[in-house]
């Protein structure tokens, strides 16, 4: 069996609530909520681990003040959790879905910034680091998504994709702006997988020219990028070798999370497979079937 690392600096607790119709400014009562262990990379793990029981790992910092409920449902997942505790609470996310019109709505609430002037951050990043070394060794490929806080060293994200790099381990990236920017004066990830906004954000173009920016970079890096459009067909490209993959069309019910469902199967179709196309259409089933179901990353 192939195993996945999992990184997440941005855990979350989410919350889900059902709404038969949300109206705003007016009183609105649920019809019912779940919550969910969360974050851009556990979400995928939650999807490997579907897909294939015992195949995903995660790495995240966990607030001190809430991580007992976040690990108590995470292990209702059945997810291996390793976590690193910092001060102050996991963030919490809410999403509401209005089932009269089938929307999607996120709701993103940040934990106040926290200072190190007690150390405790960099004692915490040491043992991230420590942890994601250690587990290298058990590992097949790395998947690091999702914002960074404030909180953590800037180039952490460059120095974790470099280390993965030097363990020869397949490595995924999925995050943008400055921290791409770092990474990529270093390290190149194997895979950059990003939406098309994210993606003229970091690479600059447009739209119009999506297509041909995507091919020219994937050329000039001689790796793999992938470019998730919502409901368009997906563009990727390997070493300048264009695809395009035509997305299901389904009666959603939450859009949350699809693109890290997607992330999911790309990874796991590729480490066994090592087919580009094949992994595309993987990634897509797995995108498409978290969007039919509440639980935000899930293919089942």
């Amino acid at each position: 069996m192939k195993k996945i690392l999992c990184i997440c600096l941005s855990s979350t607790l989410q919350r889900t609530i059902n709404f038969e119709d949300l109206t705003l400014t007016k009183v609105n009562r649920s019809k019912s909520y779940r919550q969910d262990a969360s974050g851009k990379a556990i979400n995928s793990a939650r999807v490997l681990n579907q897909i294939e029981e015992g195949c995903a790992k995660v790495i995240c910092p966990l607030g001190e003040k809430n991580q007992q409920l976040f690990l108590d449902l995470a292990a209702k997942d059945k997810m291996d959790i390793q976590s690193v505790s910092i001060p102050g609470f996991t963030r919490e996310c809410w999403t509401l879905l209005d089932r009269k019109a089938g929307t999607t709505t996120e709701l993103v609430v940040g934990e106040p910034q926290l200072n190190d002037d007690d150390g405790k951050i960099g004692n915490a990043e040491v043992k991230l680091l420590k942890y994601i070394n250690e587990a290298f060794e058990e590992v097949d490929g790395v998947l690091l998504a999702g914002s960074r806080p404030g909180v953590w060293a800037e180039d952490l994200y460059a120095t974790i994709a470099g280390m993965a790099k030097d363990a020869g381990k397949l490595f995924l990236a999925d995050y943008i702006g400055q921290d791409m920017e770092r990474t990529l004066k270093s390290t190149v990830p194997d895979i950059i997988k990003i939406n098309d906004e994210e993606f003229i954000k970091t690479f600059g173009g447009s739209q119009e020219s999506l297509k041909t920016d995507i091919t020219n970079k994937s050329k000039e890096l001689h790796n793999i990028i992938v470019v998730t459009r919502g409901t368009d067909p997906t563009y990727a490209a390997k070493d300048g070798m264009f695809v395009e993959v035509p997305t299901e069309k389904v009666h959603a019910v939450n859009t949350t999370a699809c693109g890290d469902s997607f992330n999911a199967g790309f990874m796991y179709e590729y480490l066994n497979s090592g087919n580009f196309e094949a992994a595309l259409k993987k990634g897509t089933w797995a995108a498409a079937r978290n969007a039919e179901l509440e639980c935000p990353g899930a293919v089942k």
